[in-house]
């Protein structure tokens, strides 16, 4: 990784300078201050999408081609995009020539007020160059209600949000798209190299942000400096900055670090890099995972998933991130390493305490390890007061083994009930044995019902969550009740 003397982005195919951004600078505002406006803060969080714009990156194919992502530009720092390709909705189509994305918008209505509409553009234009999007077929058959006959995934516009056009024209625009043309040059760009990441020491203001090159300069940076702040996706980190002007006299970005993207399947792990972002996981590991197949749409929005990473996810050690649940049900294991070495932890004795771990100051994680074989009967349940994007009030995992009409093996996960992700360990001991009836279940759900600690707050209550910890396990029997099939296990 070459080092970078005059950092610079490529902004709507510009060269724009970075030189003298400080570090806690997000896109957004770097991009505003150059004139481009039609990207806007709403809610500085990353939940509205009014923000969004494109970035040309890696294809999660492995291919070494390029796909274009829309993510939030609030939450990244500008940094981050030094030596990348950016494009905003001005630089997708003029007045004169309108994007094939903002002609559909125009023409069937879906916009209004305006404000939402270039982060709409952004987060469509993105699903449009999608090179999986299947070719559009007046005859299609196979789609349901939230993918168009024309391959277009609704989850792509997950993360934004409109509040006085109403989303049924706006869907109506996003069917409508049909292939790129053959002339297309942003179409074009994704069978050419993504951007290379390179090297980048920014400094201003009395702070730095930088990208080393590999994870041994990483680690050394924070042995030096482990005050320092990791960032990837910056989807925590972006909200600190943004809403508790929250400041880092030193931000470490390794969302390029090479040794923490890998992801290998192996006949007895799955190996899964720390800083590749949850849409890559879901794409390459393409429900080899049936339980983080089901967690991934509902972790978030399609914005957000685009930059968080599960290192993100479990170094902030919150105990209402959905994706420790699922990870303990899957008993992961993490690869933690500083200057000192590496060394293996089961997430299960990972979190200490409200927002605490065992990961000291100078080390990160490396990968997250998902032993195999997996359980045969998985189930991620999410209780939150949005379907999409939102905290969960409670979120349960189940990874059952039942052979033969008895449950032989059982790990839940649970996130909202207690001060940090936990084991139902009481209820796993009180199913291992038992048959997978109704009149086992009953009982054993009082039992998930009581576990943890659960607390009164803007959310939900206590006993609520305690009630859903209970329902959760009723309704997984009852979605998956054990039947005498030939096979003698559950799909």
């Amino acid at each position: 990784m070459a080092p970078v003397t005059t950092p610079e982005a490529t902004v709507n195919r510009r060269s724009a300078p970075l030189g003298g951004v400080p570090p806690h600078t997000t896109a957004l505002d770097w991009l505003r201050s150059r004139g481009l406006t039609g990207a806007k803060e709403g809610c500085a969080e990353g939940e509205c999408g009014a923000c969004a714009i494109m970035v040309a990156r890696e294809s999660t194919t492995g291919d070494g081609s390029t796909e274009w992502v829309s993510v939030n530009a609030c939450l990244i720092p500008a940094g981050l995009l030094e030596g990348q390709e950016v494009l905003t909705a001005e630089g997708l189509g003029t007045p004169a020539s309108l994007h094939p994305v903002q002609r559909e918008l125009a023409v069937r209505g879906g916009s209004q007020c305006g404000y939402c509409t270039p982060g709409f553009v952004c987060s469509m234009a993105a699903e449009y160059y999608r090179a999986e999007r299947c070719q559009p077929d007046e005859d299609a058959s196979e789609h349901d209600e939230e993918h168009g006959p024309n391959g277009f995934d609704l989850h792509a516009l997950s993360g934004n949000l409109c509040r006085c056009t109403g989303y049924r024209p706006i869907k109506d625009a996003a069917y409508a798209l049909g292939a790129p043309a053959a002339d297309d040059s942003l179409a074009a760009r994704r069978g050419q190299a993504p951007p290379a990441a390179r090297r980048v020491r920014m400094a201003s203001d009395g702070a730095e942000l930088v990208r080393p090159a590999d994870l041994a300069e990483t680690l050394q940076v924070l042995a030096e400096r482990p005050e320092a702040v990791l960032v990837a996706g910056s989807t925590d980190w972006g909200v600190e900055v943004n809403l508790r002007g929250s400041r880092a006299a030193l931000v470490v970005a390794i969302d390029r670090v090479p040794e923490l993207r890998g992801l290998t399947l192996e006949a007895d792990e799955i190996r899964l890099g720390a800083a590749l972002t949850l849409t890559e996981i879901e794409r390459r590991l393409d429900g080899t995972v049936p339980l983080l197949a089901e967690l991934f749409p509902q972790f978030a929005s399609r914005l957000i998933r685009n930059g968080a990473t599960l290192g993100g996810n479990l170094g902030t050690a919150s105990p209402i991130g959905d994706a420790p649940p699922a990870l303990l049900a899957l008993e992961a294991t993490l690869v933690l390493a500083s200057v000192r070495g590496e060394r293996e932890v089961p997430l299960a004795d990972y979190f200490t305490g409200y927002r605490q771990s065992v990961r000291a100051d100078d080390e990160l994680i490396k990968e997250v390890v998902v032993p195999r074989p997996l359980a045969t009967l998985t189930a991620f349940h999410k209780i939150a007061k949005r379907r999409f994007d939102d905290i969960s009030s409670v979120a349960v995992a189940f990874a059952l083994d039942v052979s033969d009409g008895m449950v032989v093996r059982a790990a839940i996960g649970l996130g909202g009930v207690a001060a940090t992700p936990i084991r139902a360990q009481e209820t796993e001991a009180a199913l291992v044995g038992r048959p997978w009836t109704a009149e086992t279940v009953r009982p054993v759900a009082e039992v998930l019902a009581a576990e943890g600690t659960p607390i009164d707050d803007h959310r939900a209550s206590a006993s609520y969550r305690a009630a859903m910890l209970g329902q959760s396990l009723l309704k997984l029997h009852a979605q998956h009740p054990w039947t005498a099939e030939p096979e003698g296990a559950l799909a």
